[in-house]
């Protein structure tokens, strides 16, 4: 994942700035931003939506106990 993210960025890096393989050669390039994309916190987009799809469950049963609540003090 961080490899193809980082290769897209080159990709597109080498677009905006054509020039940018002489200021840094490629391979270098291509290795500090695996590095520096490898300390960020990235998840994956099936991991992203498999917890996006936890927390509206979550959100459901809590609004669901809450009404549930109001009801049993009423």
């Amino acid at each position: 994942m961080i490899k193809d993210l980082a290769q897209r960025l080159l990709d597109e890096l080498r677009v905006q700035i054509p020039n940018a393989g002489a200021i840094l050669p490629n391979t270098e390039l291509h290795l500090a931003l695996q590095a520096a994309l490898a300390r960020l916190d990235l998840v994956t987009r099936e991991e992203f939506d498999a917890q996006a799809a936890v927390l509206l469950r979550t959100r459901q049963r809590l609004g669901a106990l809450e009404e549930e609540l109001r009801r049993l003090e009423q």
